[in-house]
């Protein structure tokens, strides 16, 4: 065996990684989905959706951020963390106006898909239903639903260190934090361009390019004949 290489285990299962790897890089290479929302391959870790919880040595971490190390072992596909998700993913539906049956990210969202494969069908928290969610629909070819955002930070992470830009940012603090844009008010006003990868990495429907809306039809988006996490686990070894 390589000095190079770290052993350790993941629900029982023998697993091998690089020094500097994270529990959810070493997992994706394996074959082992962990859930995730906040975390994009070409982004850094981040750790906020925590959806990524696993046990290490008996510990919570966030798989995204916690580095790999010889010997530990983590647990993943446990009941104790299947609620615990469920639970978080529970709230970012409420937290929100997410109506899936007309939103055009339908089939392709991964909060959506997420919450299939969790086994929820109906979240068990009151809604709250937020009136002070605008849409900005000034650019001529993307627009913001901020009711849909979850706070990932995709997109401002996107914006600045793949775009080269910094045309979002956080505004606000607790139940008042919320997306907001490099211009005084309108998304129109940025230099966002639809070419951006800042479009492109939002889970949800909350940044969504305009005349494109329902072009695939039902049945063939991206999560509509396997569940997410399949490709992941299509490399297990």
């Amino acid at each position: 065996m390589s000095e190079n290489t770290i052993t350790f285990e993941i629900d029982g299962v023998e697993v091998q990684g690089a020094p500097g790897q994270t529990i959810m890089q070493a997992a994706d290479a394996a074959g082992i989905y962990i859930p995730r929302l906040c975390a994009f391959e070409g982004l850094p870790p981040y750790g906020s959706c925590r959806v990524c919880t696993v046990k290490v040595n008996g510990r919570f971490q966030s798989a995204c951020t916690q580095p790999i190390a010889e010997g530990v072992i983590v647990e993943n596909d446990t009941e104790e963390l299947l609620e615990f998700r469920r639970n978080l993913v529970d709230m970012l539906f409420v937290e929100g106006n997410h109506f899936c049956m007309f939103c055009e990210k339908s089939g392709n969202c991964e909060l959506q898909a997420l919450a299939y494969r969790l086994g929820i069908t109906a979240p068990k928290y009151p809604y709250m239903f937020p009136a002070d969610r605008n849409v900005d629909a000034s650019h001529k070819d993307i627009f913001i639903d901020h009711n849909r955002c979850i706070l990932c930070a995709r997109c401002i992470r996107a914006s600045q260190d793949l775009d080269g830009k910094n045309v979002f940012q956080f505004v606000g603090r607790g139940p008042e934090k919320r997306i907001a844009v490099n211009a005084r008010a309108r998304l129109v006003d940025t230099d966002l361009d639809v070419t951006d990868r800042a479009v492109d990495v939002c889970p949800v429907g909350a940044i969504l390019r305009k005349h494109v809306g329902y072009a695939t039809p039902v049945g063939e988006r991206k999560y509509d004949s396997a569940p997410i996490g399949s490709d992941i686990e299509a490399h297990k070894q």
